[in-house]
C-alpha cells in the first residue's frame, strides 16, 4: 500500500470533524470556539454565584431540592448571554450567533425552512 492510498483510507482527525459539522475553514478557529465554550462553561458557574447570593437562594434558605434546579435555570441564561460575550471577544460571533438560534429554535420546536 502506497502513502498516498494510506492517507485516503485514514480518518479524518478530530478537527477536521469539527470543521465540518461546523463549517469553519481552519483549525484556530475550532481552537477559538472550543476555548470560547471552556471559559463560558467555567465563567457562568461564577457569575450565577452573586446573582444567587442577590435573591437570597442558597442552601440553607432553600430545600436542596428547590436550590439545584433553580441554581440551573439561572445559570442557563448566564451561560447564554455570556456565550455571545466571550464569542464576540474571542472574534467568533457569527458562528455564536448562528449556534444560538440552532440551539433556542431546538428548545421551542422551530424547524427551520431549508432553501432548494
Amino acid at each position: 500500500m502506497t502513502l498516498e492510498q494510506q492517507k485516503k483510507e485514514t480518518k479524518p482527525n478530530f478537527f477536521t470533524k469539527l470543521k465540518n459539522k461546523w463549517n469553519v475553514k481552519n483549525n484556530f478557529e475550532v481552537i477559538l470556539i472550543l476555548l470560547t465554550f471552556s471559559i463560558t462553561g467555567s465563567l457562568s458557574i461564577y457569575v450565577a454565584k452573586p446573582v444567587l447570593h442577590f435573591f437570597n437562594i442558597n442552601k440553607e434558605t432553600l430545600n436542596v431540592w428547590a436550590y439545584y434546579p433553580l441554581r440551573i435555570l439561572i445559570i442557563f441564561p448566564c451561560y447564554q448571554v455570556l456565550l455571545m460575550i466571550v464569542g464576540t471577544v474571542l472574534g467568533q460571533f457569527r458562528f455564536f450567533l448562528e449556534f444560538q438560534k440552532r440551539t433556542l429554535g431546538r428548545m421551542v420546536g422551530y424547524k427551520p425552512v431549508k432553501n432548494n
